[in-house]
């Protein structure tokens, strides 16, 4: 039998390079798929495809597709092109752990430079010859008859034992029925789906929200529009943003010594262990988080009236606790509004406010989030008996160990429910599914077996510990705010881990038998 890939100690917890020892080449004596049929497919080509087909060279497959709705890799990196766009987590972090970056330009990553980082990983993991760009997964039915997923894409249909999801959280935009708004005689963005080609300068703009996208977009926009005025629903806690530009002589360090890489990981990595506290509404940790995003909007924002309306009153991390050093600065500017209440309807080229306001505008900027709890993948995978993913979803279902849905044979769902966090980095959470996913395809290979599910006692047993294990935490109780983390269908917190980061990999991060029924 192989080797299972060795899932890390906790004191490398953010160190995954598998050891080259259990690395055999064409271990499985498998070649690349040349036509619409392969043992294995993964939809996505952003960090989840990357990760989960570099895991598999690196083990021996070759007998795997990556179909990708996008024209090249790089997932949301790929989509989002809004002006300022970057990641709030520290670039040697936010990066895979077997395909290290000695290069990135400053602390945190920008978003061009993390598209062409896994541009460059695919690459270098030679998933080229695997990769099937605009091949939208349309539609997925499970065939019981023949132990297949049968796949339609605008390509034609393929055909697969074994369906892997990786399409992420943040992919599909979610756009407010706002009464009015199609009839707007000027030009809609969304921060996902920015059209390059428009220029702004001179513009008077509508920036619709507060969240992560548009604390980065409403700093880039003010220097050039005319007149810019943000709607905000609900204000957000902002941290410092600690982000300076790598010298030459540190990234040489970094390409002689990965080590010291890292140990920048690590670093970064429990510096933000130390947050989940205020997740978890530790006193302490929640005061420490008051105490030092006030404290920055109050070292930011020059008029005390804007400062009181940029003031959260809900607890800290209800909502996601946002990086900037920039954004409460734009509100300084004379050509920047702070609208306190929330877009409600469009009247030709006016908005109006909740409060009455009314704007006349060129351009509207919606920076309104995705459909994360309710993704539009999960309607379009049938299970074969008249069920799909959304169905089981909508009734509070949760993937056993993250892994994997019952029902649902010979599928895998990576950066799917109650994965996302708060106060880490993603890319951890992938890097633990993916290694997952690849030891229990190694299991089957071994052993023969063809189809797997999780079996009852597994599926309820996680699901009970899931829900309970979520209770307490900042964003099941009454935090004074409303989040996306919570399915409004069934009223439970579904894009979340409710744990530490470290504790997600211990848990999820391997394959356990046992957890399956088999054939």
């Amino acid at each position: 039998m192989t080797t299972p890939i060795k899932v890390p100690n906790m004191s490398g917890v953010d160190s995954f390079t598998p050891d080259p020892k259990f690395i055999t080449e064409s271990d499985f004596g498998e070649s690349v798929p040349t036509g619409n049929h392969a043992e294995i497919i993964i939809t996505g080509g952003g960090f989840s495809g990357v990760c989960l087909g570099g895991l598999l060279r690196r083990r021996g497959h070759r007998d795997f597709l990556i179909i990708d709705r996008n024209d090249d890799w790089g997932g949301c990196w790929l989509d989002n092109k809004y002006p300022g766009v970057a990641c709030d987590v520290p670039s040697h972090l936010y990066s895979l752990s077997f395909e290290l970056n000695p290069d990135w330009s400053h602390a945190y990553g920008r978003g061009a430079e993390i598209c062409e980082y896994l541009k460059a990983a695919a690459h270098n993991e030679d998933l080229d010859e695997h990769y099937r760009p605009s091949t939208a997964m349309e539609e997925a039915t499970w065939d019981p008859d023949n132990n297949l997923w049968h796949i339609q894409t605008p390509q034609g249909e393929y055909t697969c034992h074994f369906l892997i999801t990786g399409s992420g959280h943040l992919v599909d935009p979610k756009i407010p029925d706002i009464p009015g708004i199609d009839g707007f005689p000027g030009t809609i963005l969304h921060s996902a789906r920015w059209d390059t080609s428009f220029d702004l300068t001179g513009k008077r703009v509508a920036v619709v929200g507060t969240g992560a996208s548009s604390i980065q977009v409403t700093p880039a926009v003010a220097p050039m529009a005319d007149q810019l005025v943000v709607f905000q629903r609900t204000p957000a806690y902002v941290m410092p943003r600690i982000d300076p530009a790598y010298t030459e002589i540190e990234k040489k360090t970094y390409r002689r010594h990965p080590d010291e890489i890292q140990r920048e990981r690590d670093d970064h990595f429990w510096q933000a262990e130390a947050l989940y506290g205020a997740m978890r509404l530790i006193p302490a940790m929640q005061e420490h988080v008051k105490k030092l995003t006030l404290n920055h909007l109050e070292s930011l924002v020059e008029d005390p009236k804007t400062r009181e309306l940029l003031t959260p009153k809900y607890t800290p991390g209800c909502k996601r606790i946002l990086v900037s050093n920039d954004y409460f600065k734009a509100f300084n500017r004379d050509n920047v509004t702070l609208e306190p209440s929330a877009l409600t309807s469009v009247e030709g080229s006016t908005v109006v406010s909740a409060n009455g306001e009314r704007y006349e505008v060129d351009a509207i900027i919606l920076c309104t989030g995705f459909t994360v709890s309710q993704p539009i993948y999960a309607a379009h995978v049938h299970n074969g008996k008249g069920e799909t993913l959304a169905d089981v979803w909508g009734k509070g279902g949760a993937p056993t160990h993250t892994l994997a849905q019952r029902g649902f044979p010979n599928l895998f769902t990576v950066n799917a429910r109650n994965t996302g966090l708060g106060h880490n980095s993603s890319v951890h959470i992938i890097e633990s599914q993916a290694a997952a996913v690849v030891q229990a395809l190694d299991y089957c290979h071994d052993t023969g077996r063809t189809v797997m599910e999780p079996t009852a006692e597994a599926d309820k047993a996680w699901n009970d510990w899931l829900r309970e294990w979520s209770r307490n935490t900042v964003w099941t109780s009454d935090g004074g705010c409303s989040a996306w983390y919570v399915d409004d269908r069934s009223g439970q917190l579904t894009a979340i881990w409710p744990d530490y980061a470290y504790d997600f990999r211990a848990q999820n991060g391997h394959f356990d038998p046992a957890w399956f029924d088999m054939a």
